[in-house]
């Protein structure tokens, strides 16, 4: 069933931060380390920590976590590192797939994984049409499809994505039965774009920190941004 508006997903280092989005009410909970890279994977260890420390505070928010900025032709060690985060008991794990001549052939071999993998396709240099059609195509395999970009430095996706492209991505994800994902420095200012693209959901770090990405946590920006979502979806069902 696709969500009636769109969801909130933020992205946490450790189990502080996981319980501080958790208690605020986010949609989904995505642990990375924002210091090391766009998908910057953290140890086994603390992704099985803070899935145990949401579950046993009676957390039931879906949970996804990234296995760690990788190109597509190291593929044997994608699939052994998507097998060690699945282990842990998220929910998904987010695969960043490049503008790579091995896309197809990473993107064939995450489908016939017995993980629930999750595309994120890194946009900096443009959507591969391929790449993502052939994503689609192997629903119900990949339950989501994300666009996200590598630097965060240079403006949001918004910024850097033509809203057409965004627009025919989400349209095609949304096809194809999986839900469909934008993250990529994402800020307060972009939510009105956001609810006329219409993604599932939106995913966000940088607008819910102290300071940039890697800095912790902050409660208020993150209550300041689902406020500011919640005036969204109001707006939108009230169209």
């Amino acid at each position: 069933m696709r969500p009636a508006a769109m969801r909130v997903l933020v992205s946490v280092r450790n189990v502080d931060e996981a319980l501080i989005a958790a208690d605020a009410g986010v949609d989904f909970i995505d642990l990375k380390e924002p210091s090391a890279g766009a998908l910057g994977g953290l140890p086994t260890s603390v992704i099985a920590e803070v899935v145990n420390a949401l579950r046993s505070h009676g957390h039931a928010m879906p949970i996804s976590a990234t296995i760690g900025d990788l190109v597509p032709d190291q593929r044997a060690t994608i699939l052994d590192r998507v097998a060690a985060v699945g282990a842990c008991g998220v929910n998904h794990v987010k695969v960043g797939i490049e503008g790579h001549p091995a896309a197809g052939k990473l993107i064939e071999a995450l489908a016939e994984s017995r993980w629930p993998v999750v595309p994120v396709f890194i946009a900096d240099q443009g959507l591969d049409a391929a790449a993502v059609q052939q994503a689609c195509a192997a629903r119900p395999m990949f339950a989501a499809v994300m666009v996200d970009t590598a630097s965060k430095s240079v403006g949001s996706v918004i910024d850097r994505i033509d809203a057409s492209a965004l627009r025919v991505f989400i349209e095609r994800v949304k096809a194809s039965g999986a839900w469909a994902g934008v993250a990529g420095a994402l800020r307060l200012s972009d939510i009105d774009v956001l609810r006329e693209l219409a993604p599932d959901f939106a995913g966000f770090r940088s607008a819910v920190c102290e300071g940039d990405r890697a800095t912790a946590l902050s409660r208020a920006r993150l209550q300041a941004l689902l406020r500011r979502v919640h005036e969204a979806r109001t707006v939108l069902l009230d169209h």
